[in-house]
């Protein structure tokens, strides 16, 4: 078991990876990225248009994307971000070539044409290059080219943390997203390109390649969009879901055809599961897929990456200590959760990024919970208490583009299912969930505001419960004392005003008690005979 331990530990920092080592100090590159500037705050953007030709054997993209913004206040400089290696062509509007300075990969672009408010404009930007290459994708971000086991391309796209302009031109903040998007991908035949949304053109070109159009109907973020080139094979079913037939596409290496047919009925035990829990999928206009990269996986919307091998668990591996975690393909379940958290309710600044993964991380739970029960669910989110390593808060800092500690994942999960306790009633704890899908439907928001809203309809403020989990590395710890008349208990290790309330077992009996800091209560009983429920993450502590 020590081993195994050891193994889910490791295998949790290689998935977490991407919590870099926090900086202490930050850059005007990372408030130009971080925050909403001056030049990005007077327009927002309504579709990218992106037409990016791929050529594997120089491994190099060019391509151009057109930006469709309505003009919110009159301004006439425009940031956009591209990253080196890549280089700008020309940037044009109303066939007007414009100039631009830039500050790293800010560019600053102006205009000539006056901004008027609430016009409708548009801006095409042409650019070439090598993009950065991804040496260990989806953690080290840019585009990953590889061969599959035939000797053909296996190529595709993972940016969530570098942003999508590794590789695209963009406006790459979390805060704005297109409210709908086009994408064309060009590769050589017969190798094709899936990308997100629904394909509604495929061109054969002279010069012997293909060029393959998407269209996302939905509102959708930067990093979330991809392009993933490979001779796939293809193979489809129709979901019967909570809004009507969703399209189940999924596109697979053809060597391995048979076995996800087998492996990804996962897929509609996914939907089941979440569709309970969270409301209908977000985007049945754009369908379902998943398909299969070189790298392990990410929640790109509506096109979900997927490289687990075929796998039950993570590679093989339940994510943390439980068995439960060997009942199911970990990557198509998380990265597939995301699709409510993440891509449905999409977080405006980074730093709040365990809106994402909090609650995707205890969607696994929740399937556990769905399929084999709440007892088995349980012991699912109770596995996942070694995987926490407590290094840093939760929450990054903000305007910075910086991400807090990868414990949103683990932390966060057991965070939530400690909420879950406090609530007590799974029928309100279900209409949360819900209701967070509903209230933000397709919407960026702030952490303040889903706690707000858990606060509105809980009817209790637990402010100082998030605060504790989110911006601490405290875990709360219930101090106990025995005395003759009884026990006497009191919070340790908390931040001011924190006071939940609390299941114990004394002598095997249920109780909730209400603990609070600097405050001895006394409950009768004896301590040998205390036990806290192990559903909430707290410790216990005898003086």
């Amino acid at each position: 078991m020590y081993k195994f331990t050891l193994l889910c530990t490791f295998l949790c920092s290689f998935l977490y990876a991407q919590d870099f080592t926090p900086k202490n100090i930050f850059t005007k590159q990372d408030s130009l990225r971080g925050s909403i500037t001056p030049e990005r705050i007077w327009w927002d953007v309504k579709e990218y248009t992106l037409d990016v030709r791929v050529f594997p054997k120089t491994k190099s993209i060019k391509g151009s994307n057109t930006i469709t913004y309505k003009v919110l206040k009159p301004h006439q400089t425009l940031q956009i971000e591209l990253q080196a290696p890549l280089v700008i062509d020309s940037i044009i509007q109303n066939k007007q070539k414009l100039s631009y300075h830039k500050i790293g990969f800010s560019h600053f672009i102006n205009l000539i044409k006056k901004q008027e408010i609430n016009a409708s404009e548009k801006i095409t930007i042409y650019y070439h290059g090598k993009p950065k290459e991804a040496v260990k994708a989806p953690w080290d971000g840019g585009i990953v080219w590889s061969k599959d086991q035939n000797g053909n391309n296996f190529i595709a796209t993972a940016n969530q943390s570098i942003g999508a302009s590794i590789w695209w031109p963009c406006k790459d903040h979390p805060a704005d997203e297109a409210e709908s998007m086009q994408i064309t991908v060009t590769c050589p035949s017969p190798l094709m390109d899936v990308s997100n949304g629904r394909n509604i053109k495929t061109k054969k070109n002279k010069d012997h390649t293909t060029s393959y159009t998407w269209k996302v109907t939905n509102p959708i973020n930067n990093y979330g969009i991809s392009l993933n080139i490979a001779k796939y094979a293809h193979f489809s079913e129709i979901y019967k879901g909570k809004k009507g037939n969703l399209d189940c596409n999924y596109y697979v290496l053809p060597n391995n055809l048979n076995k996800a047919k087998e492996h990804f009925k996962d897929v509609p035990k996914m939907l089941a599961a979440f569709e309970y829990w969270f409301g209908p999928y977000p985007f049945y206009e754009d369908g379902y897929k998943l398909v299969e990269t070189p790298y392990l996986g990410m929640e790109h919307q509506s096109c979900v990456a997927y490289g687990n091998k075929y796998l039950k668990g993570y590679l093989g591996y339940p994510m943390g200590t439980s068995e439960w975690g060997k009942k199911f393909d970990f990557i198509i379940i998380h990265e597939s959760g995301h699709e409510w958290f993440a891509n449905n309710i999409t977080c405006k600044d980074v730093a709040d990024l365990w809106i994402h993964e909090a609650f995707t991380s205890y969607s696994e739970t929740l399937f556990v919970d769905y399929h084999y029960g709440t007892k088995a669910g349980n012991e699912y989110a109770q596995g996942q208490r070694a995987l926490v390593k407590n290094d840093r808060p939760i929450i990054g800092t903000y305007n910075v583009h910086h991400e807090g500690s990868s414990d949103m994942y683990p932390k966060g999960s057991l965070m939530l299912h400690t909420l879950r306790q406090i609530i007590n009633n799974d029928k309100k704890w279900r209409n949360i969930l819900r209701g967070l899908n509903d209230e933000f439907y397709h919407q960026t928001v702030t952490g303040n505001q889903v706690i707000d809203y858990i606060n509105k309809k809980i009817k209790i403020d637990l402010t100082s419960f998030f605060k504790q989990y989110l911006t601490t590395t405290k875990i709360p710890t219930l101090v106990v004392k025995q005395k003759k008349d009884g026990i006497y208990y009191t919070w340790e290790n908390v931040v001011d005003d924190f006071k939940i309330p609390l299941k114990i077992y004394l002598n095997g009996k249920e109780k909730w008690i209400i603990p609070k800091e600097k405050e001895w209560k006394k409950i009768i009983g004896k301590y040998q005979q205390l036990k806290i429920d192990e559903n909430f993450y707290v410790r216990l502590k005898e003086l």
